[in-house]
C-alpha cells in the first residue's frame, strides 16, 4: 500500500515508521517541504520512506492518515486537497484537545466530533476514525499492554473499515479485538474519552495502558 502520514509529530513519525517496517511505501507530509523532521524521518527510516508537503503526500497515497492535531485536522486535509482525498479511506486519529490555564478543553464536544467534522467537509473520503484512544507506542506494538484490550473503529464505509481492520491486524491488533461502534458519529465517544486518558495518565504514571471490555450474561 501507498500510505500518506499527514503529521511530523510523536504520532505521525510512529505510525510512518511502522508501515514502512511493515513495507508499505510512505510519505510523512506537513506543511513545508523542507519540514526538517520530516526530511530526517525519511532519512532514518529508509527504504519506501519520504517527505514531502500535505498535498505531495496524500495526491501519491492510496490511503490517508491524519496525524496532526484535532484542531487542526482540517486544515491539514484542506491543505492535502479534497481532489486527492476523493474516495480514498482517510484514518482520523486525532483529538480535539487544547489545554488552557493547566485544564483539558475539548472542542468540539457532545454534538459533535473531528471525525464528523472531516466527513461532513470532505464528503466522498471514507474516513474511519481509530486509534485515537492509546498512547502511539500502544497504537503499533499493543502487546506493551498484556491482556485481550480492545482499539474502536467507526464509519460509514463498512469496506473502508474492514481495510482499516486489517491495517491494525499488521500492527498486531486481532480482529477480534477492534470494535466496531458504527458510524462517524461515534467519534463523539472516543475523543471524549481523552480527559479521562489523561487522568489515567497522571494517576498510572505511564502510557502504556489500554481498555479490556468483558461482557456480562
Amino acid at each position: 500500500m501507498r500510505y500518506a502520514v499527514l503529521g511530523t509529530g510523536m504520532v505521525g513519525r510512529t505510525l510512518g515508521s511502522k508501515l514502512a517496517e511493515l513495507g508499505h511505501e510512505v510519505t510523512l507530509g506537513s506543511r513545508a517541504k523542507d519540514n526538517p523532521a520530516a526530511l530526517e524521518w525519511a532519512r532514518e527510516t529508509g527504504a519506501g520512506a519520504r517527505s514531502g508537503t500535505f498535498e505531495e503526500a496524500a495526491s501519491s497515497a492510496e490511503a490517508v492518515i491524519s496525524a496532526v492535531s484535532g484542531r487542526v485536522t482540517l486544515a491539514a486535509l484542506e491543505a492535502a486537497g479534497a481532489a486527492n482525498l476523493d474516495g480514498k479511506i482517510v484514518v482520523d486519529v486525532s483529538n480535539p484537545i487544547a489545554f488552557e490555564d493547566g485544564q483539558v478543553r475539548l472542542d468540539p464536544v457532545g454534538s459533535d466530533s473531528v471525525g464528523e467534522q472531516v466527513q461532513r467537509a470532505f464528503a466522498h473520503a471514507r474516513v474511519v476514525k481509530t486509534l485515537n484512544t492509546v498512547n502511539c507506542d500502544v497504537m503499533v506494538e499493543p502487546s506493551l499492554v498484556p491482556g485481550e484490550h480492545q482499539i474502536f473503529v467507526c464509519g460509514e464505509d463498512a469496506a473502508a473499515k474492514e481495510q482499516v481492520t486489517r491495517m491494525l491486524g499488521e500492527f498486531g491488533w486481532p480482529a477480534h479485538r477492534v470494535l466496531d461502534l458504527g458510524g462517524i458519529t461515534a467519534s463523539r465517544g472516543v475523543e471524549m474519552f481523552m480527559p479521562l486518558w489523561l487522568d489515567l495518565m497522571r494517576t498510572l504514571g505511564m502510557t502504556h495502558f489500554n481498555m479490556e471490555f468483558h461482557r456480562g450474561r
